[in-house]
């Protein structure tokens, strides 16, 4: 079986991501569009583990590397087109700046906020994405998703039960588009909140920095950055990760970090918070891998996978 896409072995993933640490993919997997990949898992051994990558913004890759199959989506599915006065159809690997971009030039208020989000529709329709007040939830209509076993189904907005920064698509699924309704607006309206929410940002958030965005999630009645401040967390360091200065709710590669040194600067900043206030802070961020190399690293897929360009 041959896909059409682009199969790559021993992909090395720190590339891709963020933070710039983490160690390789097993198999990386960029199809050429929606039915390579549907395809492609149908075809794949069912015990082999599958996930799908975006920008890498939210996301630690352990040093060990992922076993199985990353799945990248690339141009293919990063169209945003105009349904109506209020909805767009945008593809999973369309960016939160596009989106919105495009929101705006057609007219469409409501989804500045994605401007805000580093990452990509398939990720923010996942984990239920937001800030500044609105979530996916508030606009998501439906989404479009392949199965594990190469099934295309579409979800409406009900069936992901969404919760705070959750979802419950069905184990394996990745999300391939999805559909998102606004409100009629003007540009320059538009242009302004996107200008504020920019500006809002830059001046908070490390964006120059090897960072992951938000590392924990906000306990219910608190800020995350705040606890993490009140805990003596400004600054720390272990190796060669930091919590940032500038936002203490984001962790950084200061320049030779390794994966396994943010994520256990993570653990004993959730340590020191619990001591301090009492409170458990949650990862936000992903944590994907095995944290030493895997023996079985490199073992095939099956007979008839080969790198197609």
């Amino acid at each position: 079986m041959g896909v059409r896409g682009k199969l790559t072995p021993d992909a090395p993933l720190a590339p891709l991501v963020w933070f710039k640490t983490g160690g390789a993919a097993e198999w990386l997997f960029e199809p050429k569009d929606a039915e390579d990949l549907a395809q492609f898992l149908s075809d794949l051994d069912p015990q082999v583990p599958v996930m799908a990558l975006g920008l890498g913004s939210n996301l630690i890759v352990r040093d060990g590397g992922v076993p199985g199959v990353v799945v990248r989506l690339g141009k293919a599915f990063a169209k945003v087109e105009r349904i109506d006065d209020v909805t767009l159809a945008c593809g999973a690997g369309a960016s939160g700046i596009l989106v919105s971009s495009t929101a705006r030039d057609t007219g469409i208020g409501g989804l500045e906020f994605l401007r805000s989000i580093p990452g990509t529709v398939g990720g923010f329709v996942r984990m239920n994405g937001g800030a500044y007040g609105r979530e996916v939830k508030d606009i998501l209509i439906d989404c479009e998703v392949v199965l594990r076993d190469g099934t295309r189904q579409i979800l409406p907005l009900a069936d992901l039960h969404y919760t705070y920064r959750h979802s419950e698509l069905p184990e394996g699924a990745i999300v391939i588009a999805a559909t998102f309704r606004g409100h009629p607006d003007a540009p320059e309206a538009i242009q302004a909140e996107m200008d504020r929410i920019a500006a809002s940002r830059e001046a908070s958030q490390p964006l120059r920095s090897k960072t992951g965005g938000s590392t924990f999630k906000n306990p219910e009645g608190h800020k995350a950055w705040a606890l993490v401040d009140a805990a003596g967390c400004r600054g720390l360091m272990l190796g060669g990760a930091q919590v940032s200065e500038k936002h203490t709710n984001f962790l950084i590669n200061t320049g030779a970090a390794t994966s396994a040194e943010i994520e256990a600067l993570g653990e004993e900043v959730r340590a020191r918070v619990l001591a301090q206030s009492g409170v458990a802070l949650e990862w936000e961020i992903q944590r994907i891998g095995n944290s030493e190399p895997s023996p079985l690293q490199g073992r095939g897929l099956g007979e008839g996978h080969g790198a197609n360009g």
